[in-house]
C-alpha cells in the first residue's frame, strides 16, 4: 500500500490460544456501549468496548478511563510487542456482537497517539472484512481478519489511509478486536 506500513499475519495466534482468549474475554470483560459525537450529534457506538492500560484516551468527544491490566491482556501485550518490536501501554477491546455491529471510516490520528503511531490489532472470533481507503486517491484495499490474525498499521498509515469494519448481511458470530496503542500522556506533550 503506498504511503503506508501494514503487516498482516492471518494465523498469528495459535488456534488453542485464540480460542481460550476469546472465551475468557467474551465472558469476563465488563463491556460497555457508550455515546460518541459524530457530525454534531450524539449516537451510541455500534459495538461494545472496554479500555485497559496506563492512560485515558479521548476520541469523538468520549474520554475512556483505563481499567487495570489483566494477566491475559499483559501476556498478549508481551507477545504483540515481541512480534512488532514496538511498545504499547493501552489496549482498546471492541466486541462486535454480530454483522450489524461495525466501525465506520476513520483514522487513529489523535494527538496522544503521536505523528506516526503503531497500532497492533489482534482479531478473535468470527472473520470480518477490514477495509482501507486512501484519503487522496480513494484507492481501497481489503483484508479478511480471521480468528487469531494480527494486523499492524505503522508509519504514515494513519496520515494517508482511513480504515473501517463494515456491516454485513451475512450471519456471523461474535468478534473481539484488541487494538494495542502507545498513549503519550498530555503532560508529556506540553
Amino acid at each position: 500500500m503506498p504511503q503506508a506500513t501494514v503487516n498482516w499475519q492471518p494465523d498469528w495466534l495459535p488456534l488453542a490460544d485464540a480460542d481460550n482468549l476469546m472465551a475468557a474475554l467474551h465472558q469476563h470483560t465488563p463491556w460497555q456501549q457508550l455515546p460518541i459525537s459524530m457530525f454534531g450529534r450524539t449516537v451510541m457506538q455500534p459495538r461494545l468496548l472496554a479500555w485497559y492500560g496506563d492512560h485515558a484516551y479521548t476520541y469523538s468527544g468520549l474520554t475512556l478511563s483505563p481499567r487495570p491490566w489483566t494477566p491475559e491482556l499483559l501476556d498478549l501485550k508481551a507477545r504483540v510487542e515481541a512480534a512488532t518490536h514496538a511498545r504499547f501501554n493501552t489496549v482498546l477491546l471492541n466486541l462486535y456482537r454480530d454483522g450489524s455491529d461495525y466501525m465506520g471510516w476513520h483514522k487513529d490520528d489523535e494527538a496522544e497517539l503521536g505523528e506516526q503511531p503503531t497500532i497492533a490489532s489482534v482479531s478473535l472470533g468470527a472473520s470480518r472484512r477490514f477495509l482501507f481507503r486512501h484519503t487522496q486517491s480513494k484507492e481501497k484495499r481489503e483484508f479478511l481478519l480471521s480468528h487469531g490474525a494480527l494486523l499492524v498499521m505503522a508509519g504514515q498509515t494513519q496520515t494517508y489511509w482511513q480504515h473501517a469494519l463494515p456491516k454485513t448481511q451475512k450471519t456471523v458470530g461474535a468478534r473481539i478486536n484488541l487494538t494495542f496503542r502507545w498513549i503519550t500522556p498530555s503532560s508529556a506533550r506540553e
